[in-house]
């Protein structure tokens, strides 16, 4: 059995196409129910559909390969047709779709190195499978692994600890430079993405209080209810200025419309401090607000100087994380080294217990007047023989498994007990592996 990835991501894709591509809830769970209802994708015996803003990535175990049949799968369910997906898509097997998974899972893969959404993202795509019926004991616990090493990556290094976004550091000062966030007067200064990105940022660090500024109110008002907010135009600034705490701007006008004038008139009217972040370009409030006492101003260099440092110590954290990856792909690996030596263990205990009961048939037969309890002692006896003979095989199998020479060990083996080759993991015929995670 193998485990085969099939993707897209904002690396490969256009957002067009990926807007067309992405899956709602109801869609995955209808998508996942055909492999759950045995309604089959070649031979695939295991799905995972990841599906965000940023990737859609199918993630199967199959025991041949799998890549056309994953490809006509999306095709179909998203009714894209396939020639125009195929440029855009990247194919991962084995053990590179196991790295790839853990990749995504720590954040390293991310359009914001080491944003925290995505771990949630990998597991609900976990719990849809599961609750389809798609995911079974192969990639569930490859999930579960990449799961433990996105945690493992986010508490034992600092890999998100740091602003990744302009509208994220913006928030981040506020909520140092402000005593209570949830408490504070929100003024925005137009009604731009920028913006809109910014108080989404404090909204998550418990900002309440906002109120939208625009030069008309028409479109304001369309984002008071998304915000929960409320409205005013440009003429009533100056008489809002004296109750903001932070006041966000980002305009497309082509000059100032905070001046330091209006700024020093609102801070006489008031005993406690001001920030302005100034994310427009053009800029939206004068340079000159930052010499007004009580007044912290950042605009849109200093918050990208700031930015990149952070980014940088993001980046510096990377080689951190890797090393995380690694030691939970190596367990992986180990796991799956050990099923490998599965169907051997089983077919020896099953070939010493068909023995055993000949064997004992034969004796009992041979002494017809041995009472109740002597027949029960003699099984008893022979079913201990057999456990301790085959006791210490069977823990050096499993000690071998994750060893180079695990196949030579089985294949030794099954020459020496006399065993046939079976076919692998969910009836797939692999010899004594019955998953691969080598190159087809």
């Amino acid at each position: 059995m193998q485990i085969f990835c099939l993707g897209l991501n904002h690396k490969t894709t256009p957002l067009n196409l990926r807007e067309r591509l992405v899956f709602s809830e109801d869609a995955l769970r209808a998508a996942l129910a055909r492999l759950g209802c045995g309604d089959g994708i070649g031979f695939v015996a295991e799905m995972v559909i990841l599906s965000t803003c940023n990737r859609i990535e199918i993630y199967a175990a199959s025991s041949q390969p799998a890549f056309s049949e994953l490809e006509a799968f999306l095709s179909e369910t998203r009714n894209v047709p396939a020639d125009e997906l195929r440029p855009h898509l990247y194919r991962h097997k084995g053990s590179d779709a196991i790295h790839h998974l853990l990749k995504v899972a720590a954040g390293l893969d991310s359009l914001v190195l080491g944003e925290p959404q995505i771990l949630g993202q990998v597991t609900r795509a976990l719990e849809l499978a599961r609750g389809a019926g798609a995911a079974g004991p192969l990639l569930s616990r490859l999930f579960q692994s990449a799961i433990h090493s996105g945690k493992r990556a986010r508490t034992e290094t600092a890999i998100s600890h740091n602003p990744a976004s302009v509208a994220s550091l913006a928030a981040s000062l506020c909520e140092h430079d402000v005593a209570d966030i949830a408490a504070a007067q929100i003024v925005v200064l137009g009604a731009g993405e920028m913006a809109e990105l910014a108080v989404e940022a404090l909204r998550k660090r418990g900002a309440e209080r906002i109120l939208i500024v625009n030069r008309t109110l028409t479109r304001a008002q369309e984002l008071v209810t998304r915000w929960k907010a409320e409205a005013a135009t440009f003429e009533s600034l100056d008489a809002i200025l004296p109750s903001a705490d932070i006041l966000i701007a980002s305009t497309g006008a082509p000059h100032t419309l905070v001046s330091a004038e209006m700024v020093r008139a609102a801070m006489a009217e008031r005993q406690r401090q001001l920030v302005l972040i100034d994310i427009a370009v053009p800029r939206d409030i004068e340079a000159a607000c930052s010499e007004v006492p009580g007044v912290r101003l950042y605009d849109i260099d200093s918050l990208n100087a700031t930015l990149e440092t952070s980014l940088a110590e993001r980046a510096a954290e990377v080689p951190h994380v890797e090393a995380i990856l690694a030691e939970e792909k190596a367990k992986f690996m180990d796991f799956l080294s050990s099923l490998e030596m599965l169907p051997l263990i089983t077919d020896m205990r099953q070939q010493a217990e068909q023995i055993r009961q000949a064997e004992l048939e034969k004796t009992l037969r041979r002494l017809p007047d041995l009472t109740e309890v002597e027949r029960a002692r003699i099984e008893a006896l022979t079913i201990a023989l057999v456990k301790k003979l085959l006791d210490s095989p069977t823990a050096r199998l499993r000690a071998e498994a994750a060893s180079p020479r695990a196949p030579e060990y089985a294949a030794m083996t099954r020459t020496l007990f006399g065993l046939k080759r079976e076919s692998g993991l969910n009836g797939s015929s692999g010899g004594d592996c019955p998953i691969s995670t080598a190159a087809e």
